[in-house]
C-alpha cells in the first residue's frame, strides 16, 4: 500500500460513529428496544442493511416496511434519547482516537461530519472530551440530504476554506466512503468491527485495521 502521506491534506475531516467512538453496537441496541416497542421484530442483523445513513431516513425505511403508525419524528426522538443516555453510560473513545486527533489537529484544519443528529454529537465530543481537536463540527441533519450524499463534507471543506481535492476524510461504513469519494475527496477506511465486512469497501484510498495504526504510519 502506499505511504498516506499528511503534507498532501489542507484539513482533515473525521466520520464519528465507529469512527470516533464505539456507538455502531449501541444504535443497534437503542433501534432493537425501541422498534420492539413498537411491535416489530427487527434485530441487530437487520439493521447492517441502514448504517451510515441519517437517523430519519433509517426510521423512514423501516417505518415504510413495518407500517408503523407513528410519526418518524416521534421515533426519532425516541432513538436519540436512548443514544444520548447509552452514550453517557458506556461512551468511549476508540483506541487511539485521542491521540490522532490531538496530533493532526496540531498540523492540520480539522473537522467533524457525520450523519448523526446535533444533541448527538454533542453528547459524544462531551462524553469523549474531543471537542477541543476540531475547528469545526457539522452534522448532515442540516442538509437537504444526508450520506450517501456528499453535502455534509462539502460543508466541511467550505467552512474550513479547504479545496475539497485537499481534504482527507477518515470513514467507517460503505455509505461515508461513497459520500467522501463523491466530495471529491481522498478516503481512509477503517471498518467499524460489528458490521459484516463489505467487499465494496475497496472504493476508499487507503485501508486500516484501527485508528492506532493509522496514527502510526502518520507520525512515520
Amino acid at each position: 500500500m502506499i505511504k498516506l502521506d499528511l503534507n498532501q491534506f489542507d484539513a482533515v475531516i473525521f466520520d464519528m460513529d465507529g469512527v470516533l467512538v464505539d456507538s455502531e453496537p449501541l444504535w443497534k441496541i437503542a433501534m432493537e428496544e425501541i422498534f420492539n416497542g413498537l411491535g416489530s421484530n427487527l434485530t441487530k442483523d437487520d439493521f447492517q442493511k441502514t448504517v451510515g445513513m441519517r437517523i430519519d431516513h433509517v426510521i423512514s425505511y423501516w417505518k415504510e416496511i413495518e407500517k408503523w403508525s407513528l410519526s418518524t419524528q416521534t421515533i426519532e426522538n425516541q432513538v436519540i434519547d436512548k443514544m444520548i443516555q447509552l452514550i453517557n453510560n458506556e461512551g468511549k473513545a476508540l483506541p487511539g482516537v485521542i491521540e490522532t486527533t490531538q496530533y493532526i489537529s496540531n498540523l492540520k484544519k480539522t473537522a467533524l461530519a457525520s450523519s448523526s443528529p446535533l444533541r448527538l454529537i454533542n453528547s459524544v465530543l462531551k462524553q469523549t472530551k474531543l471537542s477541543k481537536h476540531f475547528h469545526g463540527v457539522f452534522s448532515a441533519e442540516t442538509e437537504t440530504h444526508g450520506k450517501p450524499h456528499p453535502a455534509v463534507f462539502l460543508s466541511a471543506a467550505n467552512f474550513l476554506d479547504a479545496p475539497p481535492s485537499k481534504c482527507l476524510v477518515i470513514e467507517d461504513s460503505l455509505t461515508g466512503v461513497i459520500a467522501a469519494k463523491s466530495a471529491n475527496m481522498t478516503v481512509v477506511c477503517i471498518p467499524e468491527k460489528t458490521h459484516q465486512p463489505n467487499p465494496k469497501l475497496i472504493l476508499a484510498d487507503y485501508h486500516f485495521n484501527s485508528m492506532e495504526d493509522f496514527f502510526i504510519q502518520i507520525q512515520e
